[in-house]
């Protein structure tokens, strides 16, 4: 998966131009809830203003309200100019990045803005990629790390029909061992596919109904 199928699109997107005052700029991270803007001038990305740095440089600058208000632009409180995404990256890279900060910008090489990528929204995706977002039940267990397991998992997914909603695989190579992680939707013959699964060498973790 690649960051642009989490991508808000700009037409979605709060956005402020660079030569708006700061006091807008505050005013409309109160309307719409939120703690960063993308900061254009015209279409053009020039970085974020986010409420702790508009604060920050506030309490820095030593001039009254009305005085910041009156000179600050929203260009003037600028970070991560030089730190934004393309579209084209693989959607976990976005984990370390949205890790300490609200969102990333999405530039053409241009650097035209083409929408952002929200912590909430990369979290949402991890969500339903683990089927959180559907009833059934979660399965955990292990299998020794060799060619095929997944091939014979499958088939014994298909043997009994199974409906998947989500599969999640992890490595641990220290141990040559893969914990893996199934959800299924809930049905009369789990007990008959557990037993499968054991027979064959999968060796049940957990099992939780949700």
């Amino acid at each position: 998966m690649f960051v642009k199928s989490a991508m808000v699109p700009a037409a979605k997107c709060y956005t402020v131009q660079a030569d708006e005052s700061i006091e807008h700029v505050i005013n409309l991270l109160e309307e719409k809830e939120v703690d960063a803007l993308p900061v254009l001038n015209g279409d053009t990305y020039q970085g974020v203003t986010t409420r702790y740095h508009i604060y920050q440089d506030f309490f820095k600058s030593g001039l009254s309200k009305q005085d910041f208000y009156s000179t600050k632009k929203a260009g003037d409180i600028l970070t991560h100019e030089d730190n934004f995404l393309q579209g084209d990256e693989i959607f976990e890279t976005t984990l370390y990045q949205l890790n300490d900060f609200p969102l990333m910008s999405v530039v053409d090489p241009d650097k035209r803005f083409k929408g952002i990528v929200t912590r909430y929204d990369v979290f949402n995706q991890f969500r339903s990629a683990f089927g959180m977002h559907k009833e059934g039940v979660r399965i955990a267990f292990t299998s020794v790390e060799t060619e095929g397991r997944i091939s014979r998992l499958a088939e014994i997914i298909q043997q009994f029909h199974e409906s998947v909603i989500s599969l999640v695989t992890f490595d641990e190579t220290d141990k040559l061992v893969r914990r893996i992680v199934l959800k299924i939707e809930k049905k009369d013959n789990l007990d008959k596919f557990l037993k499968q699964l054991e027979k064959s060498g999968f060796r049940i973790l957990d099992i939780k109904e949700d």
